[in-house]
């Protein structure tokens, strides 16, 4: 018998019923949601929906004509905008009380080695979402409405619907959120052995091309946007590489074969 077959389940003991389950999901369901609720009412207060609306519409209106605005086309949509928004904004303050509900109900299930990367992972990821909006937000928006406007004609007054605004906002937060999680998608692939750290790198020249092919559908079919959307991809693709290699991940398809050898030795023996 082998040593690993010795060795005591580290999830021994730890196994639930299905009702406490159904419960403690409930619980930490109804806490993420109280976080959300919080966060609502605080941003409702100060800087109210029409603020959050206005701090979001900046970058337009800064290059829109003066004199312009932007227009609602719909009945509700003076209401129903702010609100919507100032929703997202809770969610976004609340989201790291939601991993962590997310983190507190999963961790009983998993051993040691897992809960030492999963946390980290959670923290990372959450702040690499940030770093994506942020970026679009204070750089991306500008340089794109200010080439978009550059080529308007003098004879069109450019005046956009509230709602297709928020839209394309959203469009565009979840897209660069999403790029730059390139990192953490890299380390879990490289840590679970799916792919190698050579692998990765071996790859890095047809990941550009994949960049640039994602920012030419996401985003508006400008130069600038999809610019600022692929060099991004890249560049994190390289800090993803980095990380793999920190995290542990296998350096080479000659680790993993090296590994799977010795596994079967301690087997056989």
């Amino acid at each position: 018998m082998s040593d690993n077959d010795q060795r005591p389940d580290e999830l021994e003991g730890t196994e639930q019923p299905f009702v406490t389950h159904l419960i403690e999901l409930r619980d930490r369901l109804v806490k993420a949601l109280l976080a959300m609720a919080v966060a609502f009412v605080v941003l409702a207060i100060y800087p109210g929906p029409s603020g959050l609306y206005d701090m979001l519409a900046a970058p337009l209106v800064a290059h829109m004509p003066k004199g312009t605005t932007l227009i609602a086309t719909s009945v509700i949509s003076p209401f129903m905008v702010p609100i919507k928004i100032t929703m997202m904004t809770a969610f976004l303050l609340a989201l790291p009380v939601i991993l962590y509900q997310l983190w507190a109900f999963i961790a009983p299930g998993l051993y040691n080695h897992e809960k030492k990367l999963v946390m980290p992972l959670i923290i990372s990821s959450t702040l690499l979402f940030f770093a994506g909006v942020a970026f679009c937000y204070f750089f991306v928006f500008g340089q794109v409405f200010k080439f978009i406007q550059s080529f308007a004609p003098k004879s069109i007054t450019a005046a956009p619907d509230i709602e297709a605004y928020l839209s394309f906002v959203l469009n565009m937060f979840l897209a660069f959120g999403a790029t730059f999680e390139v990192p953490v998608v890299l380390v879990i692939l490289a840590h679970m052995g799916i792919v190698s750290v050579a692998k990765l790198k071996a790859f890095r020249s047809y990941f550009i091309v994949i960049a640039f092919v994602v920012a030419a559908v996401v985003t508006p079919p400008d130069v600038v946007s999809q610019l600022a959307l692929a060099v991004p991809m890249i560049l994190l693709y390289e800090v993803g590489i980095w990380a793999a290699q920190l995290a542990g991940g296998k350096a080479s398809d000659s680790d993993s074969e090296q590994d799977a050898a010795a596994t079967d030795s301690t087997h056989s023996s």
